[in-house]
């Protein structure tokens, strides 16, 4: 399993229009083999800004990497440009490797070495 993340940071004030956006955003991950789950994360607020993180599930890394180069991920990024979102700096991506994985009681379903 791989989990992709991107962390924004948004200048106080454009919360609600940065929350919007993403509420509204046509989705296109479900079209795509290996996709599994999508999270958009609030976070700690600071002075300068207020943190968010996109989270995406995937059965492997290479399924993740075929999304990044889709016709579904240029649909998907394709008013990117068009935000009055302001940021501190652009987004920060974050692969990671799942190597263990529990459920809610416990059980390991995931383990990789």
């Amino acid at each position: 399993m791989y989990i992709a993340m991107n962390r924004f940071r948004v200048v106080p004030g454009y919360e609600e229009a940065f929350e919007s956006m993403w509420r509204s955003r046509q989705g296109r991950l479900a079209e795509m083999p290996g996709y599994l789950e999508f999270h958009m994360l609030k976070g700690p607020k600071s002075d300068d800004h207020t943190l968010y993180a996109s989270h995406t599930v995937w059965e492997t890394e290479e399924h993740f990497k075929d999304w990044t180069k889709s016709e579904q991920f240029r649909a998907a990024h394709s008013r990117t440009g068009e935000s009055k979102v302001q940021y501190l700096a652009g987004p920060h991506f974050e692969g990671f490797q799942v190597i263990i994985h529990e459920d809610s009681k416990g059980q390991r379903l995931t383990e990789a070495a």
